[in-house]
């Protein structure tokens, strides 16, 4: 039996080149997501004024329970 050393003309071969080129997209992709967390990092996880707008929105039926106490009626506006 005789054994081909080179492949038929009709067959593709990737090689080396095919090789180099999936090597050098996965690099890519390596440094690229490394670079986006990065900075998403950088990015405040919950901004400050959503915390802000939270904090107030807690306080305001606090304060119009204290305002019914005192006055009697509820506050409106």
């Amino acid at each position: 039996m005789i054994v081909a050393a080179s492949p038929a003309a009709s067959q593709v071969v990737p090689g080396i080149l095919g090789f180099l080129v999936v090597a050098g997209m996965g690099l890519a992709l390596f440094f690229l997501l490394r670079s986006m967390n990065k900075q998403l990092n950088k990015v405040a996880r919950e901004p400050r004024w959503r915390e802000e707008a939270k904090r107030a929105q807690q306080d305001q039926p606090a304060q119009a329970e204290q305002d019914y106490r005192q006055n009697g009626t509820p506050q409106q506006g």
